[in-house]
């Protein structure tokens, strides 16, 4: 009985260590798993920030140009308001001239006729 015994505990014993030799190499491998996964994580994290710092340096560019397009659209009208004030002030002075012109050829007219 007891050399039965001892052979099942022998028995025992080796299977326990088989399953914990079984549980360690479940256990380095879930590790070795969870690394790789971490490192591909850190990675596209890594390709993610990258990618939007690159997206904002690109949309800094084209909002740069807009400001200057702006700037140079709001210049032109500017330069355009002048000289439409300009032309008024002009067209102004040419009426008034054309009634002066007017009136003088009417009194010319006037004096001719007498």
């Amino acid at each position: 009985q007891l050399h039965l015994t001892t052979s099942e505990k022998s028995e025992l014993a080796r299977c326990l260590e088989m399953v914990q030799n079984q549980l360690q190499e479940k256990e380095s491998e879930i590790k070795r798993e969870v690394s790789e996964y971490k490192d591909r994580l850190l990675q596209a994290e890594k390709e993610h920030q990258d990618a939007l710092t690159e997206a904002n340096r690109k949309n800094e560019v084209k909002i740069e140009a807009c400001h200057e397009k702006i700037s140079s659209l709001e210049h032109i009208i500017s330069s355009q308001k002048l000289e439409i004030e300009h032309l008024k002030s002009n067209k102004e002075q040419l009426n008034n001239s054309l009634k002066e012109a007017n009136q003088s050829l009417g009194e010319l007219l006037k004096t001719k006729v007498r």
